[in-house]
């Protein structure tokens, strides 16, 4: 866990809030709080001793040492990407989730769907395999061709990502008894026509 600056000028635990002890600016140190006993790494950089608001938005590197923003080099960095660690600036920085992110793993994240709090919409397989199960059974005939769909729906997406809120696999189970029985149905109905 990285600690965080606190009330005031001190640097805090981000589990509990404690003060932690004063280092000197850009000097890396690992220990547990006192307060709950998290294991904490702390980096501080020279900006983090200046009042706050003493200087402007994305304003650029004054003194030797300090770090420049990934996407800006002419801007000073005043935090780092929650995912690749690249230093960014405050125009670059996006909070998602708690999470600091930069342009670029904001882009990644929308593109390859790994990141939840990027999401905004999934495919709800398991209302998708219950419609098949139950809507055709109001045009019967239609159900020889639906009720196998259904089962093969539920059982190919039964571990795939369900609706961004909790739901259980009642559907999934539902769509699958419903279709096998439509399916017994239609084996019955044949073996008395023979």
């Amino acid at each position: 866990m990285i600690a965080s600056r606190g009330i005031g000028s001190a640097a805090a635990c981000t589990k509990c809030g404690t003060p932690l002890p004063a280092q000197k600016s850009g000097d890396a140190a690992s220990f547990r709080c006192a307060g709950c006993g998290e294991l904490l790494t702390l980096e501080l950089f020279p900006a983090f001793y200046r009042a706050t608001g003493t200087f402007a938005l994305g304003e650029a590197p004054t003194a030797e040492g300090e770090a420049c923003c990934y996407y800006h080099q002419q801007k000073k960095a005043t935090l780092f990407c929650s995912d690749c660690g690249r230093f960014i600036c405050s125009l670059c920085e996006v909070r998602i989730g708690g999470a600091s992110l930069c342009p670029t793993c904001i882009e990644k994240g929308l593109k390859e769907g790994g990141k939840d709090a990027l999401v905004t919409h999934r495919t709800l397989y398991d209302s998708l395999s219950l419609s098949l199960a139950l809507l055709p059974i109001l045009f019967v005939f239609i159900t020889v061709v639906t009720a196998p769909i259904s089962i093969y729906v539920a059982l190919r997406n039964w571990n795939s990502p369900g609706s961004l809120l909790p739901r259980s696999k009642f559907r999934f189970v539902c769509a699958i008894v419903c279709a096998s029985l439509q399916i017994i149905g239609w084996g019955a109905l044949l073996v008395s026509k023979l």
